[in-house]
């Protein structure tokens, strides 16, 4: 689910792959990019915690919001992704292809 602002109407998209190939079911706008990026790698989707001591620049991306919840590779995701500074437009960066919308000009 992509949000454009906290008030704005989310957009929701299905990916469903297997071995990097999207399924007929799939509802997302670039499901073969995503389903290849998740076969590259599955933590675009599961970013671990942020260190207490990494530095991170005070800036503001924008409003967008994203969740991603399901099943990679078996383990259970759910993950939410922002834009409030320099580490958050990192993730969001990283995962763009697989959130399916740039949700604004990052």
């Amino acid at each position: 689910m992509v949000k454009p602002s906290e008030t704005g109407k989310p957009t929701n998209f299905t990916l469903v792959c297997q071995d990097g190939v999207p399924a007929a079911e799939s509802q997302h706008p670039d499901a073969a990019a995503a389903c290849l990026a998740l076969k590259d790698n599955t933590a675009l989707v599961s970013p671990g915690p942020r260190p207490t001591d990494q530095p991170c620049t005070q800036q503001y991306g924008g409003p967008q919001q994203a969740t991603v919840t399901g099943v990679v590779d078996g383990n259970p995701v759910e993950s939410t992704f922002s834009l409030t500074d320099g580490c958050e437009i990192a993730e969001w960066n990283a995962a763009k292809v697989v959130l399916g919308s740039s949700g604004g000009a990052v």
